[in-house]
């Protein structure tokens, strides 16, 4: 799984892979720049046709689901549509077990 985050507020990107092929995983702070989040998921969406976006707390639910929509507008503008699956995951941080919303954009057949 390749895991690409966006924690700082100027959109920068580090990411991480853990060798599962097919699975991509966008983890959304409330601090993401939801227009550079976007342009990751359009590109794996692009690439793969299906990406997870991860994220704890209202705020970054927020910059997650803005991103959803305006990826949805680039890739309407070539003619391709997305849709959302909302989940919730478990997620281990610092030793403590945290909910996380888990969105996974799938590309729309015709």
């Amino acid at each position: 799984m390749e895991t690409v985050s966006f924690t700082n507020p100027n959109g920068a990107i580090g990411g991480q892979a853990s060798g599962k092929p097919h699975s991509d995983m966008v983890k959304v702070s409330a601090q993401s720049r939801s227009t550079a989040v976007a342009g990751a998921i359009a590109g794996i969406i692009r690439e793969r046709g299906r990406v997870d976006v991860q994220a704890i707390g209202a705020g970054a639910v927020n910059q997650a689901l803005k991103a959803a929509a305006i990826a949805r507008t680039y890739l309407l503008q070539e003619g391709v549509d997305i849709y959302l699956l909302p989940s919730f995951s478990t997620v281990a941080i610092n030793g403590s077990e945290r909910t996380a919303i888990r969105l996974t954009v799938e590309r729309r057949s015709a």
